[in-house]
């Protein structure tokens, strides 16, 4: 069994490099793919509430502890605290209702998942004429009550997900628990140097979601370029017997960020984990860093608007 390497966080924890990302993960689906990826190696499974299929996944880790494949304390487990539930009253309940849905006493990671609130006491999209409903709670006060969830044990380390510097720079002038994580998309048409640099500096790691491009991101256009299919990549790839995704996921793990691509597929599941026996030489590095092209996928155009919205700023 490979042993995945670990990040050392700034609360003293370590958490493994590399996990199995279940957005987009459908019901009936991923509890086999969880099942799968624990018994293939992986330990760090990351979840969120909006993914809507958390019960599913929380099927699989008890099917996995009680067959003894692996004990609690073996797992990492990371969920993500929904944009309709920044109200501070709110936050608490929502982790119970994750660590219910999960069947799960505590989680390893818990994260905000956006810095924008929306409208509360409704849909998790709440919508008026076609338009996203809006909150006006301050994600600061969202992360005070994030810090009373490590105290009472709900979970053991808390961070953030897309929030640029400027917001991590809010949190952290009011923080008495530091975030470990700020989860963002990265890849290598987006390879967030400034951010990551910026996240170095405060101790705070990068977890990289979409490493592979999003290629089945909902809102893709039939002519969005495809990283996976991006020439430079398969050259590279090529060099090393390797698939372009496990190029891609190497590059991320060589950079020190957590890495969590998603996948239902066995083989798939299988291959992505094999990236552990062979490493991208510096150069390779330095030339997959200039693809970088501002290519984000994940970009919530539709709420730029939002007083809250990360990515108005430049990094």
């Amino acid at each position: 069994m490979v042993k995945v390497p670990r990040v050392k966080l700034n609360n003293g924890l370590e958490f493994p490099l590399f996990g199995l990302g279940t957005w987009k993960s459908k019901p009936g689906e991923v509890t086999q793919a969880v099942k799968d990826a624990i018994d293939i190696g992986y330990r760090h499974i990351d979840c969120a509430h909006v993914y809507g299929n958390e019960p599913e996944v929380g099927a699989a880790i008890k099917a996995k502890l009680e067959d003894k494949t692996v004990k609690r304390e073996d797992l990492f487990i990371t969920s993500k605290l929904w944009n309709t539930f920044h109200r501070p009253d709110l936050v608490e309940p929502s982790i119970k209702k994750t660590l219910s849905d999960l069947g799960l006493e505590y989680l390893d990671l818990y994260l905000i998942h956006w810095p924008m609130g929306y409208k509360e006491d409704g849909d998790l999209f709440p919508e008026k004429d076609g338009k996203t409903l809006y909150s006006d709670v301050d994600y600061v006060d969202t992360w005070k009550e994030m810090e009373k969830l490590v105290d009472k044990g709900y979970t053991k380390s808390i961070g953030v997900s897309n929030f640029s510097a400027p917001q991590l720079d809010r949190i952290l002038a009011i923080a008495k628990i530091k975030p470990v994580t700020n989860q963002v998309e990265c890849h290598p048409y987006l390879n967030q140097k400034k951010l990551l640099d910026y996240c170095k500096s405060k101790n705070i790691v990068i977890t990289a979601y979409s490493p592979l491009g999003s290629p089945d991101r909902p809102w893709a256009k039939p002519d969005d370029p495809q990283l996976m299919d991006d020439p430079k990549l398969k050259n590279v790839a090529e060099k090393y017997h390797k698939t372009p995704a496990q190029i891609l996921l190497r590059y991320q793990i060589q950079r020190g960020n957590i890495t969590i691509p998603k996948s239902v597929t066995k083989s798939r599941i299988e291959q992505n984990f094999n990236i552990f026996d062979f490493e991208l030489a510096d150069e390779d590095m330095k030339y997959i860093d200039t693809f970088d092209c501002d290519g984000r996928v994940c970009h919530l155009n539709w709420i730029k608007d939002h007083k809250h919205y990360p990515f108005n700023v430049e990094f």
